[in-house]
């Protein structure tokens, strides 16, 4: 990790603090320490171990994809990855370091760079399309509950999605219509080409073709392995659940009454919606308010609520961090080495 990163990481922590210091000021030590005297330690480690096996999934995900030009990709060097994408999307704004950093770290334990970019593209597609998707059954099935009591908030989730539904369309535009997309493109920056701004953006121009002719031949490939992407959209499906459900485990932990999990699962989803506006690493402040807002609708004790917020935070956001660290230091098997070692077996 570089300087630039290290003191990314540092403000990641400060503005963590900081929020959750602030919400801590509005309870006394006296309803905090009630609260952590009753916790259910065990949900609170199925809460940990749903954390877990996520990035164990798309761990498995990526060995999928390895599959055809590093069959002997191990599964410890794949669950790395997305440690340590976990780490750089926390520490960037808009979370844009996760997809570079997994690029390096398979380049780095032997993966050709090339593939390992494709890979993480190909990762890109399949999540981005089942997140949009996903985001639709939440927004038919729970958005009356926000809509009517917490109308602002809805606004952020309808334009949460919008941002996620437009990249997904865009992608299925490069997908199926190629050269259209193309079109588009370089008639935008001829119209833009008669304005200052336009004049400045030019240069932008051949790296977006370029992109995209990338992104299009990698899309070719998994049209053709109808497989691969049913089994990798069943697991990416399978991970999306295992970190939507966190929170209901954390209200189990703290004895909340009448928890309703597919709630909880709508509710979590569209905090997710909602960190994605936030340049802030993490989404810091918006995540929390957020999730204050949301589940304030049935957590009425403060105290439950702030330590709710804490608990989350921890599971969900810091422990990745920190095992993004420790992923890290962890030296990965060479595949040079693991080649040698099934030749003399």
């Amino acid at each position: 990790m570089n300087r630039k990163n290290s003191i990314y990481l540092g403000i990641a922590f400060l503005l963590g603090f900081v929020v959750i210091w602030n919400e801590l000021r509005k309870v006394s030590l006296n309803e905090i320490y009630t609260e952590l005297i009753s916790i259910q330690w065990l949900w609170l480690i199925v809460a940990v171990f749903c954390m877990l096996l996520h990035w164990g999934i798309e761990a498995r995900i990526t060995q999928l994809f390895l599959k055809r030009s590093n069959p002997e990709y191990t599964y410890k060097n794949a669950y790395r990855i997305p440690l340590i994408e976990h780490l750089f999307n926390a520490i960037t704004p808009f979370s844009t370091g996760g997809q570079p950093a997994q690029i390096v770290t398979m380049g780095k334990s032997g993966v050709d760079y090339g593939v390992a970019a494709s890979v993480s593209l190909m990762k890109f597609i399949v999540y981005q399309v089942w997140i949009v998707f996903n985001f639709i059954f939440c927004i038919i099935f729970g958005f009356k509950w926000v809509s009517d009591s917490l109308q602002n908030l809805s606004y952020l989730i309808l334009i949460g999605f919008s941002i996620h539904f437009i990249v997904v369309f865009c992608l299925l535009m490069v997908m199926f219509w190629h050269k259209l997309t193309q079109n588009i493109v370089n008639g935008t920056f001829f119209f833009l080409a008669h304005f200052k701004l336009g004049k400045r953006l030019a240069k932008f121009q051949q790296p977006i073709l370029d992109k995209m002719e990338t992104f299009y031949e990698q899309s070719r490939y998994m049209k053709n392995q109808s497989r691969l992407i049913i089994k990798t959209s069943i697991l990416t499906i399978l991970q999306l659940l295992m970190y939507y459900v966190v929170p209901y485990f954390v209200l189990l932990a703290l004895n909340t009454p009448d928890v309703n999990i597919f709630k909880v699962i709508v509710f979590h989803a569209f905090i997710v919606m909602i960190i994605s506006l936030f340049p802030i690493p993490g989404g810091t402040g918006g995540a929390e308010y957020s999730f204050t807002l949301l589940f304030g609708t049935f957590i009425f004790v403060k105290g439950k609520l702030v330590l709710a917020i804490f608990l989350w935070r921890i599971v969900t956001y810091y422990m990745g961090i920190i095992l993004g660290l420790l992923a890290l230091v962890v030296k990965p098997v060479p595949l040079n080495k693991i080649k040698r070692i099934k030749t003399r077996a």
